[in-house]
């Protein structure tokens, strides 16, 4: 393996680790309908920083991690459009949100 075969199999591992809680994020929203502890901000840092990545892969060198840069952004839209959608609602007092 030649050290740029590595550095992809690194930068895999990197956008996998942090794609794995993107689905459990976006469920959780989605079924608490609420967003209470999200940050908009960190959630526009976060998208910002994918579409950055997969820039780089597009101008530099093509190849399949770029799919895990798009499924990564394409989570954390999602993300952000429930956090919008369910922007200002509180929790019912006396019920506990779902895991």
């Amino acid at each position: 393996m030649t050290a740029e075969s590595i550095s992809r199999v690194f930068e895999a591992g990197m956008l996998v680790g942090f794609g794995v809680s993107w689905p459990v994020a976006v469920i959780k929203t989605y079924r608490s309908k609420t967003v209470a502890g999200l940050s908009a901000v960190f959630l526009w840092f976060i998208f910002m920083g994918y579409v950055c990545g997969m820039l780089f892969k597009i101008f530099g060198s093509l190849d399949w991690v770029t799919w895990l840069y798009a499924m990564n952004l394409a989570l954390v839209v999602i993300e952000l459009v429930l956090y919008y959608r369910y922007r200002g609602r509180t929790p019912e007092r006396g019920t506990a949100a779902p895991a």
